[in-house]
């Protein structure tokens, strides 16, 4: 059974080293040279993600849609359309673990700069204009940190998102006391 499988595995390597070797190497030069797949496939998420702006704190960036409103001002409410993966974007066979898209679902609602999402999100919308798609990489420190999320989501996981800030609200009317609390609690 081992040898088996042993002649398998040879089967499945040698091709592609062949493949890859040029003239006058000998096959098992070849395959001690090209790097072991497992190599290719642990390759850091950054890396694979070259094109992309470092913006506050960490968090990783592109633009994939222009917008062409206005950004939000803190504690504005927005509406932000978006799909969670873990592992990567789902072109790179990252898993989708939460999306605002679907039957029955809709833009996500919530208060710009106040707290209410994740810091990653927080910074990042402050940015965005109004119709602005972007694709984010938020390290755990800015996601979910250590500990996770609702079972989907392991503690220091890397956050993939893709969102649209779909729409803003009206310019919030802050009192006093909300005022002074936003000056206590910068994003």
């Amino acid at each position: 059974m081992a040898r088996q499988s042993a002649l398998l595995a040879a089967a499945l390597v040698l091709p592609a080293a062949h493949a890859i070797r040029p003239s006058g190497i000998a096959r098992r030069d070849a395959i001690k040279a090209a790097p072991p797949a497992f190599l290719l496939a642990s390759r850091p998420a950054w890396a694979r993600y070259d094109d992309y702006k470092d913006g506050p704190r960490g968090l990783k960036y592109i633009v994939t849609e222009p917008g062409t409103g206005a950004t939000p001002q803190r504690g504005q409410s927005v509406k932000a359309e978006y799909t969670l993966t873990l592992d990567g974007f789902s072109e790179d066979g990252g898993r989708v673990v939460d999306s605002s898209k679907g039957f029955l679902k809709g833009p996500f609602a919530f208060y710009a700069g106040t707290g209410g999402v994740i810091k990653g999100w927080d910074l990042m919308i402050m940015e965005m204009k109004e119709g602005e798609a972007r694709k984010l990489i938020i390290p755990a420190d800015l996601g979910y940190g250590s500990k996770g999320a609702g079972g989907k989501i392991p503690g220091g996981a890397t956050l993939y998102f893709e969102v649209k800030l779909a729409a803003l609200g009206d310019a919030p009317v802050l009192n006093e006391k909300q005022q002074q609390w936003l000056d206590e609690h910068p994003i």
